[in-house]
């Protein structure tokens, strides 16, 4: 047993174990077992008198040791604080730490499990669960339902604590309901994200519920979202480090079998999957990973994101799957196999080449048949990926698109245009925002070579948006926009019609 599982299991019995050593002699406290705090602001007197001085103030699933009864308050000892009082009777769940009491506490854990701002409360009732059942039931179904409990618990308080606002009276009490988690062992990491901070359940008890043969499809599926949330993700990891964990989000991911779950719950873990795929399908190619391999990944992300059933999404779903889809969006040219650089035409047409620059760049050469590698209309260099398999020139020889990924999720669209000082590179972004999730892609070409059609999807600030667009090459100025692709009369006709087979954005 590990030092966080052992923390936890004692945490609720250790404060009468050491006082009862301590006490033996005088008192019979060690047989009048331990309460547990239900509500917040609980007041810790110094007399069985609402008018008695308070000691302090307890917070739900605080432990104490019972010493004996006065009136209708329960004399207790805290061993956080190293201090004893009195308090109601109502304002605590009196436990005695036996295998016969065991089946009542996890009754108790299963109510509180789908009960909103409780989850101090329920962690303190598992830890006593844990501490009174036996080993073998504890390896048992029961044992997995304490674990999903115990894990659900934790990661609904961080989610509270990540979604809070700063200065709220709530705050206090979020603060207080995390130091409770501490105290019996669960851990919590923290980290800050565009001036906010995210707070995350290092996981524990879903991946011991995950060693658990005996438990069943939904338990090991809600296990392994929980444990592979993005948000959740180290933001300062160096890129290996990222690699890792995300490898290490696809095996778990693995261990869920979505056959018999419900359809809502199947869908989510078809989403992380297909999100999980691409990031890894992103990483491999920035690595320089053989095209097989880069194209099984993201061949995985886009199969997993076409198994879910829309059907079946609910409101809150609704955003995770348009995230998802621009996660695998972002990697789908690593289907499409890049063509062999040819000979320039005779239309003198220019072409693309790719060769290294520095240390984790790749470099784009832009070439015709009187400009080659060795000086090129146009090198530009970038440390994303180049999917070379995109590049477009239009009707006129005086534009090419091209995708390029500079990270997981987030997919730019550049422009290499000819004007009269010669070849100038633009980058067209998903939005004007802080990257987060996003794909800006070539939807076709407008006769004329003014004009260019493009699809654009991206969350940021908060806010989901999806447009289309009809963009002036010049500049990459948008001239007309709309979220209805139907109302764009230029989309309709001049749309390509690769990028319609097989584009997302139409989904």
């Amino acid at each position: 047993m590990n030092a966080t599982l052992a923390t936890l299991v004692v945490a609720v019995a250790s404060a009468a174990a050491t006082v009862a050593a301590e006490a033996a002699p005088t008192s019979p406290a060690s047989t009048l077992g331990s309460a547990i705090v239900v509500q917040d602001q609980a007041s810790l007197r110094a007399a069985p008198r609402d008018g008695a001085q308070q000691q302090t103030v307890l917070w739900q699933g605080e432990v104490l040791e019972v010493r004996g009864e006065r009136l209708d308050y329960l004399q207790v000892w805290d061993h956080k604080r190293e201090r004893g009082g009195f308090i109601r009777a109502s304002e605590v769940r009196r436990v005695v730490l036996t295998e016969a009491e065991a089946p009542a506490l996890l009754a108790v854990v299963r109510f509180v499990q789908d009960t909103p701002g409780a989850e101090a409360l329920g962690i303190g009732l598992t830890a006593a669960y844990l501490q009174a059942a036996p080993a073998q039931t504890l390896a048992g179904a029961e044992g997995a339902q304490a674990f999903d409990a115990l894990g659900t618990f934790a990661d609904r308080l961080a989610r509270r604590a990540s979604a809070a606002v700063p200065g709220k009276a709530s705050g206090a009490t979020l603060s207080a309901h995390l130091d409770v988690a501490s105290g019996y062992g669960v851990r919590f990491a923290t980290y800050e994200v565009e001036g906010r901070m995210q707070v995350c359940y290092d996981g524990e008890a879903f991946r011991r519920l995950l060693a658990l043969p005996v438990a069943d499809a939904g338990q090991r599926a809600r296990a392994a979202l929980a444990l592979t949330r993005p948000e959740c993700i180290n933001p300062d990891l160096p890129a290996h480090e990222r690699a890792q964990v995300t490898a290490w989000q696809a095996d778990v991911l693995e261990r869920a079998d979505v056959a018999g779950l419900p359809g809502y719950l199947r869908n989510r873990v078809q989403m992380r999957r297909a999100s999980v795929w691409g990031a890894t399908a992103f990483q491999q190619a920035r690595k320089g990973v053989t095209d097989p391999a880069v194209a099984a990944a993201a061949a995985r992300a886009l199969t997993e994101f076409t198994g879910v059933n829309k059907a079946d999404l609910t409101d809150d779903d609704q955003s995770t799957y348009n995230d998802a889809a621009m996660r695998v969006s972002a990697v789908r040219w690593a289907l499409v196999s890049a063509a062999a650089p040819a000979t320039a035409t005779a239309g003198n047409r220019p072409m693309l080449l790719t060769e290294p620059g520095a240390p984790g760049e790749n470099c784009v050469l832009l070439v015709d048949a009187q400009h080659g590698a060795q000086a090129p209309l146009l090198r530009r260099c970038t440390y994303g990926v180049v999917w070379t398999a995109s590049a477009s020139t239009n009707r006129e020889g005086t534009a090419v698109a091209l995708a390029v990924q500079p990270m997981e999720g987030w997919r730019e669209l550049w422009v290499l245009r000819k004007s009269e000082g010669g070849w100038l590179a633009d980058v067209l972004p998903p939005a004007a925002a802080t990257p987060e999730t996003g794909v800006a892609e070539w939807a076709g070409w407008v006769p004329g070579g003014q004009q260019m059609l493009v699809a654009r999807e991206a969350r940021g600030q908060g806010r989901y948006r999806k447009s289309f667009e009809v963009v002036r090459l010049d500049g990459l100025a948008t001239e007309r926009v709309t979220g209805d692709v139907a109302a764009l009369p230029l989309f309709q006709r001049w749309q390509d019609p690769a990028w319609k087979r097989q584009t997302l954005s139409l989904r």
